[in-house]
């Protein structure tokens, strides 16, 4: 019998993150490699995805490769599902994560603004576990982790984001209906719904620090959550540790919508 440390080690495992070029998407790449996976960035920003491998490269000895890739675009997901298997060897874990919000009151969002929200954070998801899903049925199974929101979950305030919120409850229910029709094919579908973080992009944009000031005086541990305090649940969802764990919602959010 392995012990929970062997089971929890990622060694030999080959992972793709989209929108791992910065953020969380560049955490939970971090904490992937650190246990022993082999890594591909996902991202449109390929040189940014490029210094991102790199220093993930650097920091874990682990291969870590770079792929450009728009996930909104099947033929742009089809050739990205190409090149990682040829490139790392394979494809055990995906973690879907790319995303975005538009904050702007319904009644002014236009018809191209909804679009855009629910294209990529929603058929973008969609597209890369379709993907993802068909390879892993294949191949012997995997696990595939999308990346939903608190926001599935409440409405945030005082933001308006009404287009953002329908997307990520969108993603925990497809991820649900996927699990459900993969469970005996073994492909594990869940999701990760994180709270409010301080990655680098929040922190240092002026329009929002008036915002961190209000999310922080009310959530219950007054604070905003550290991107590395994904990483725990990426490389639990990862191993082999989580194999009976398939249609489930893990929120990460620090009792935030626990009020």
């Amino acid at each position: 019998m392995t012990t929970i440390n062997e089971r929890l080690r990622l060694d030999g495992k080959k992972i793709y993150v989209t929108g791992g070029a910065q953020g969380l998407g560049k955490s939970m790449a971090q904490g992937l490699a650190e246990a022993g996976a082999d890594i591909a960035i996902v991202d449109i920003q390929l040189e940014k995805a490029q210094e991102t491998a790199k220093e993930i490269a650097e920091s874990t000895g682990r291969n870590v490769i770079a792929v450009k890739a728009d996930v909104t675009s099947p033929e742009d997901v089809d050739k990205m599902i190409k090149t990682i298997v040829t490139k790392l060897g394979g494809l055990d874990v995906a973690f879907n994560n790319a995303g975005m919000v538009i904050n702007t009151p319904a009644t002014e969002t236009s018809f191209e603004q909804w679009q855009k929200v629910i294209n990529l954070n929603l058929n973008g998801i969609f597209l890369t576990a379709q993907a993802a899903g068909k390879y892993m049925i294949e191949h012997g199974g995997g696990s595939i982790v999308n990346t939903a929101s608190m926001s599935a979950h409440i409405v945030n305030r005082p933001q308006p984001q009404a287009s953002y919120n329908a997307s990520k409850a969108g993603v925990i229910q497809l991820s649900k209906s996927l699990a459900i029709e993969w469970a005996k094919k073994g492909v594990r579908v869940n999701t990760i719904s994180p709270g409010y973080m301080a990655t680098d992009l929040t922190l240092n944009s002026e329009a929002l620090k008036p915002l961190i000031k209000i999310w922080n005086d009310w959530a219950p541990m007054e604070r905003m959550g550290k991107p590395e305090e994904l990483q725990g649940i990426a490389v639990y969802l990862a191993s082999d540790t989580s194999s009976f764990a398939t249609g489930a919602d893990f929120q990460i959010d620090g009792a935030f919508t626990a009020w």
